[in-house]
């Protein structure tokens, strides 16, 4: 399908013919799509679809994200697209690759506008993750007042555990372990909190693992279910396996889940000392402020924190292969709930 062209009644395409729709129900809001491609409704579904419904509210607010296919910006098309700038203005979030593929998110209207050209579709990842996921993260959040951590999230028994850790600290192959072991998956990446009663959402829609750390998984018979699994390509260069979790019979995490432990992933090896040191209330806040300094800076940051206070917080060393870090997860999260802890 061709882009429309611009006519001298709608310059803006602010009234699109043939508008395709799809709604969804994500991270305690419920989505409504708009495109005039049907491409870029597939990436949505890509995205989206086929994930359990979460409910943070009573009511699901409506949010309305615009997807339109554009016309190229004259970029020629084997080159990999630019990096995702971002910028903000008086009530509204962009993300820019070029003049034709950008996403503006508008809170207050509860609404985003995502443009883009035939070009990028050429990069689906691209356009899916720096553009359309980056649109939904945003306005859920700031249309929502939640929390955005940079973080995984895993859980058991209606208990939810939050991994905190710095890109590569291995959040993902720590996951993935979880997964094999019985437990259910909220988020690899983003976590997205209710400041007032920690109840944590996300899409778990992919699991990104590198190749090399496939070997940590032998001889489980999801290894050739991984390799299968395609190879996809970060701005940093790495590539890593995208598993889709949804298909597979994967345990996701049905409903919101209630933060009960804070973990924080360490590069240091455990030796002889235990996997998991229990961490004062005042060194959580600290290392949290230090790993999230978006969310740091989010209207909700320091209702979070408050209510954030009684639960336990443990840094989590590495053990002598992930499924033993893994197992010690599981029994954290079977452990009976106890009392609040002292500053």
């Amino acid at each position: 399908m061709r882009p429309p062209a611009p006519s001298e009644h709608d310059p803006f395409h602010e009234r699109p013919a043939r508008l395709q729709r799809r709604g969804l129900h994500l991270l305690g809001a419920l989505f409504r799509f708009e495109s005039n491609s049907s491409r870029l409704l597939r990436l949505v579904e890509h995205a989206f679809a086929g994930l359990p419904r979460h409910d943070l509210w009573p009511r699901s607010p409506q949010l309305h994200v615009r997807l339109l296919l554009t016309r190229d910006a004259g970029r020629p098309g084997g080159r990999a697209p630019p990096r995702l700038q971002t910028a903000a203005g008086p009530g509204f979030v962009c993300g820019t690759i070029d003049a034709a593929n950008f996403s503006v998110i508008c809170p207050a209207q509860r609404s985003a506008l995502v443009c883009v050209s035939p070009t990028l579709l050429r990069h689906p990842y691209h356009a899916r993750y720096e553009l359309i996921e980056f649109a939904v993260y945003v306005l859920a959040a700031r249309a929502q007042g939640l929390v955005p951590l940079h973080a995984a999230a895993v859980g058991r028994h209606g208990r939810g555990l939050l991994l905190v850790g710095d890109s590569g600290a291995g959040k993902s192959t720590l996951a993935l372990h979880c997964l094999l072991q019985g437990l259910q998956i909220l988020s690899e990446d983003a976590v997205f909190v209710r400041p007032r009663g920690l109840e944590a959402t996300g899409v778990a829609n992919f699991l990104h693992l590198l190749p090399a750390g496939l070997s940590l998984v032998q001889p489980h018979p999801s290894v050739a279910r991984i390799r299968a699994a395609p190879l996809i390509q970060r701005r940093s260069g790495a590539e890593k396996h995208e598993l889709d979790l949804r298909h597979a019979g994967w345990p996701l995490a049905a409903a919101p889940l209630p933060i009960r432990s804070v973990v924080f992933l360490s590069k240091q090896p455990a030796g002889k000392h235990k996997l998991l040191l229990p961490l004062t209330a005042h060194e959580c806040r600290r290392r949290l402020a230090g790993h999230q300094p978006y969310a740091r800076g989010q209207p909700g940051w320091a209702v979070f924190l408050r209510n954030l206070a009684p639960v336990r917080a443990y840094e989590l060393r590495r053990g002598p292969h992930p499924s033993v870090a893994a197992a010690r997860l599981r029994e954290l999260l079977d452990a009976p709930a106890r009392g609040a802890r002292r500053a």
